[in-house]
């Protein structure tokens, strides 16, 4: 029976494999062993000497591998400091080099600010004194024509007669003692008070200039003063004698004849016409000859003193400095 069980076991086994874990579990206890020993040998050779040293070994490998990366690290870290001192002295250079431009900039865009403003004083005080210029050498005429004038109504107080008055006698008189702004120079001084004012004087770089407009400063309130003396005269005695003596129906004939506005005008059309108007002297018992004459040669020594010094000084300057200007500035055309 046994025999026979053994048989239809063998026959069933290989008629029917078993996986290995149920084979396993299949086999009895003693079959077991081999397979618990192999995993305890492994485990102990796992402990061993021998792998503990190679563990320790693979740890210190790792452990010699980790250290050069960790300073390689540190290494770039190093040239990271470098390279980032290295951009603040860049952007330093860059934010002095911007300033220092900026600086630049603005110095030269004043600098051209202040020649544009130089040259606009310039030409606006070249226009100013040329056009003082042409009536300062008209009024140097004009006075000179004046000064025969004087000299002629002098000599008619002294010797001639004071009845019968030659046509030219009423016009030398008007102008001798009568016209008095027409023959004063009062020179502009617009652009002068300006750049004195406002302290534009040091646009002009040139110290001739400079000198020559401080000059003519001089000359113009040397000129008011003059003026103003001649004005003082005219008020006393010329004035009072003219109100005393001058026929002002001559003039105010004259005036309705010629509608003309300035009176040197009036007076130089009759002369070169052929009207003639009638004038007299009034209150002649009353004249002293001697003193008129006198009167007027001291006025005419006042005109010429003026013409000779404080015109002229003002003329000469004037000249110097539109010359000045005319080189420095080309306003040769202007």
């Amino acid at each position: 029976m046994s025999e026979e069980k053994n048989i239809s076991d063998e026959q069933h086994g290989s008629n029917n494999p078993k996986s290995p874990e149920k084979s396993i579990e299949a086999e009895p206890s003693g079959s077991n062993e081999p397979t618990i020993s192999h995993e305890k040998q492994a485990i102990q050779d796992s402990s061993s000497p021998e792998i503990e040293k190679q563990q320790t070994k693979s740890t210190k490998s790792s452990t010699s591998t980790s250290k050069p990366s960790t300073m390689e690290i540190h290494h770039h870290g190093h040239v990271h400091e470098k390279k980032k001192w290295k951009e603040y002295l860049f952007q330093f250079l860059m934010l002095f080099l911007a300033v220092f431009c900026g600086f630049l900039a603005e110095y030269q865009l004043e600098h051209v600010i202040e020649h544009q403003r130089e040259k606009e004083f310039a030409k606006a005080l070249y226009a100013e004194l040329l056009d003082d210029s042409t009536v300062a050498a008209n009024k140097m005429n004009s006075r000179l024509e004046k000064e025969k004038d004087m000299d002629y109504i002098s000599n008619f107080f002294k010797d001639s007669s004071l009845i019968d008055l030659p046509k030219k006698f009423y016009p030398a008189y008007t102008t001798t003692l009568y016209l008095i702004n027409t023959y004063t120079f009062e020179p502009k001084d617009g652009i002068l008070s300006q750049l004195r004012n406002s302290g534009s004087l040091r646009y002009f770089k040139s110290i001739a200039l400079q000198k020559l407009i401080g000059d003519i400063s001089v000359h113009i309130n040397n000129l008011r003063s003059r003026n103003e003396q001649e004005y003082q005269y005219f008020a006393s005695p010329i004035k009072p004698f003219m109100l005393k003596y001058y026929d002002w129906s001559w003039i105010d004939n004259l005036r309705k004849e010629d509608v003309t506005a300035n009176v040197l005008t009036v007076i130089n059309n009759y002369r070169q016409s052929s009207r003639n108007i009638e004038g007299k002297i009034l209150n002649i018992s009353s004249l002293d000859r001697s003193e008129a004459s006198n009167m007027v040669l001291f006025y005419k020594q006042m005109l010429v003193s003026t013409r000779t010094l404080q015109m002229n000084n003002y003329i000469e300057t004037n000249h110097k400095i539109l010359q000045v200007l005319r080189e420095n500035y080309s306003l040769e055309n202007e």
